[in-house]
């Protein structure tokens, strides 16, 4: 009788469930109280797998075009980038580590000019960190770096001359207004020294390929020059800009990232991937709770609703809780009846939305009927990712509150004395 699940405790309180007639009205507030924390908890568990989608999508596409570590050096371009490669290719943790080249230069066509941020990576090591080959657009090819004929115009003819080929972002290419086989001038602001001054560096190269990441601010402003064009473009000789990493745990970066540095020290540094979107992700993660706090409201009104029940219920079984306590309940036992039956309105209520919740999320994942309009985000359909840990969350929180709700109930129930009721009644 002691016992918080003891078994006359737990039998009071799922008779208290089952209404009279003339107690059809608590129980149907009971049944719209249950209702209320499943519908809570179902658009909870909905809105937590679609808002983790939606990170997992981002990390994935950021990822997807960016090193998971970068190492650079305080004193500028790597001169002995041979060496340091080596060095973080042995780092344990570390699976693959590319030379890279990074600036900023103008791009021009016949008809426009752009900005655009130049990466120049190996051409046969093209995929090695960064996943670029898999976003080619069809009809592109992928040869950076080799030469490709052009039909130019010099001094009033059409020349066909052979160029260096680069990859273009396919947003970049839209606003230039060229495509797969067209040239490009590429310039960079910083100029070379002539007897009359600065003068601009102008290349020209072909585009090669046009790739599609899905990010309009990838596809908008990146050129992939092959490293040694890039090294004589910006004119580094054999210099790089740093070294790109890929691990074979993405969130070791961290650790890594501070073993490299252990290595190779002073003045090189390495950056990883959570460092450099540590904004992004916060501002995600933010998002996310202030969204589990707003819905988890409609829990907390559901949660008002069991403690609306159970207050009734010991309004209408004030007898039933005086001759208990004349027969030797102690008032801590007819406290657990009525925490037992908001608890188990919650329980109830909580399993039936965790169950809706990961039916919705599964056909939302599956069928992928909301679709998203590509100009506003970079998605088309509604991504979704179910986590184990999202649906206990969501469950913990609210048993919680449910049984949070109970208390007041349970404690007016408790405090009731026989001789009072029995007076009055």
């Amino acid at each position: 009788m002691t016992g918080w699940l003891g078994s006359w405790e737990l039998m009071v309180g799922l008779r208290y469930l089952r209404a009279r007639r003339r107690e059809a009205f608590v129980s149907l507030i009971a049944l719209i109280a249950g209702l209320g924390v499943a519908i809570g908890v179902m658009t909870l568990c909905i809105v937590m797998s679609v808002m983790t989608g939606f990170e997992e999508d981002l990390r994935e596409r950021i990822l997807g075009f960016n090193p998971q570590i970068v190492v650079l050096s305080h004193t500028g371009a790597l001169l002995d980038a041979a060496e340091v490669e080596k060095t973080v290719r042995d780092t344990p943790g570390v699976l693959r580590a590319a030379r890279f080249i990074y600036g900023q230069a103008m791009v021009s066509s016949t008809g426009a000019v752009s900005g655009a941020v130049v990466r120049g990576v190996e051409p046969q090591r093209l995929d090695d960190v960064v996943e670029v080959r898999r976003r080619l657009l069809p009809g592109s090819h992928d040869t950076l770096g080799s030469p490709m004929p052009v039909e130019v115009m010099i001094d009033g003819d059409i020349e066909t001359v052979e160029v260096p080929q680069v990859l273009l972002g396919f947003e970049l290419a839209k606003s230039l207004g060229v495509k797969v086989g067209d040239w490009v001038n590429v310039m960079s602001p910083m100029g070379s020294a002539t007897a009359i001054g600065l003068t601009p560096r102008v290349k020209r190269f072909a585009v090669g390929g046009l790739f599609d990441s899905g990010m309009y601010d990838y596809d908008s402003t990146i050129l992939y020059m092959s490293l040694a064009d890039a090294q004589r473009f910006f004119q580094l000789e054999e210099g790089v800009t740093g070294i790109e990493v890929r691990l074979s745990d993405l969130y070791a970066a961290r650790q890594i990232a501070d073993d490299i540095e252990g290595r190779i020290g002073y003045p090189y540094y390495a950056r990883d991937w959570m460092e450099v979107n540590r904004n992004l992700f916060m501002a995600f993660r933010l998002e996310k709770f202030i969204q589990f706090i707003v819905l988890l409201l409609i829990v907390l009104v559901a949660a008002f609703n069991i403690a609306a029940t159970l207050i009734m219920v010991v309004m209408e079984r004030r007898k039933d809780i005086a001759i208990l306590k004349s027969m030797g309940a102690s008032s801590a036992a007819v406290g657990r009846i009525f925490i037992l039956k908001g608890a188990l309105i919650g329980v109830t209520g909580t399993l039936l939305g965790i169950l809706g919740g990961v039916g919705g999320a599964l056909l939302l994942k599956r069928y992928q009927f909301i679709e998203l309009p590509k100009d506003v985000f970079y998605v088309n359909t509604v991504p979704v990712r179910l986590e184990p840990e999202n649906f206990l969350l969501v469950a913990g929180a609210s048993i919680l509150i449910c049984i949070l709700a109970t208390i007041y109930p349970a404690r007016q129930a408790a405090r009731l004395a026989p001789v009072e009721v029995i007076r009055y009644e």
